[in-house]
């Protein structure tokens, strides 16, 4: 087992739920990477999701399609975002998971970039352009440098091939709550929620709810149906917009009633 599997068995045995965040590395800018991911470690987070940003993200919606186009700007590269996870890991062991695209992985060359990221402290890697039928390479790499590689499952995959995905996606299964884009919406429908007691039945590992997600009231009614949440394009928001000075109150502020709403108190108190 990596941190990652460790973090969710143990969150398991305390009766909590994982509280997921995501940020894009290198946005609002490079050098506040490395204290936004403290920051969301002290309000509760439990494991961080770091974007690698790339040119076309065809999965992301508005919010962090922009922080991927700013970041680029400002010259967040792989081997960039591997030197700050590098430097995360010598204050802490959170989980951390890279969230990016097939392409920059290929550029890197996908068993440098894995034992590059092996070597920087990465415990898992969210590909959503690759299938597990298409992404073998990707699942024996992952295998050889004990890194989970994490797949989604959306209410529009074919049922012929939910359990496939199921089987191939390791630590959990990401398990996209709306169709199309990341973004935010009021409240879950109800085929959400009958497409999740599906999967439930079908597997045994953690299943993660992710897209969509911006207030903590959205959770109540679903918590008791998965494992955990991950909050992205409403956290980019947040930094995007906050003030220096104001980001890590506003951030707390923000994460407490999703910390409070999965279980257990923001790590900082």
């Amino acid at each position: 087992m990596n941190r990652l599997e460790n973090k969710l068995h143990q969150l398991k045995r305390q009766n909590k739920k994982a509280l997921i965040s995501y940020m894009t590395a290198g946005y609002p800018d490079i050098k506040s990477t490395e204290k936004i991911v403290s920051y969301l470690e002290k309000y509760g987070s439990d494991i961080i999701e770091l974007g690698l940003p790339f040119s076309d993200p065809i999965a992301d919606g508005p919010v962090i399609q922009n922080s991927s186009f700013k970041a680029l700007q400002k010259g967040m590269t792989a081997k960039l975002i591997l030197k700050i996870i590098s430097n995360i890991r010598k204050r802490t062991q959170i989980p951390i998971i890279i969230m990016t695209y097939l392409n920059p992985v290929h550029r890197y060359g996908p068993e440098k970039f894995f034992a590059d990221a092996k070597q920087a402290g990465v415990d898992g890697l969210i590909i959503p352009d690759i299938t597990p039928e298409e992404g073998r390479f990707i699942i024996n790499l992952s295998k050889k440098y004990n890194i989970s590689v994490i797949f989604l499952i959306t209410p529009t995959t074919a049922k012929s091939r939910q359990s496939f995905i199921l089987n191939k996606s390791r630590g959990f299964v990401y398990v996209v709550s709306i169709t199309g884009v990341t973004g935010s919406k009021k409240q879950f429908h109800p085929a959400i929620i009958k497409f999740i007691k599906e999967i439930r039945r079908k597997t045994h590992k953690p299943l993660m709810l992710g897209f969509g997600i911006s207030a903590a009231g959205q959770v109540s009614n679903i918590k008791k149906l998965v494992n955990g949440i991950i909050i992205g394009s409403a956290i980019v928001k947040i930094t995007g917009e906050s003030k220096a000075s104001e980001l890590e109150n506003n951030l707390s502020k923000f994460l407490t009633p999703f910390r409070k709403e999965l279980g257990g108190e923001p790590h900082g108190n």
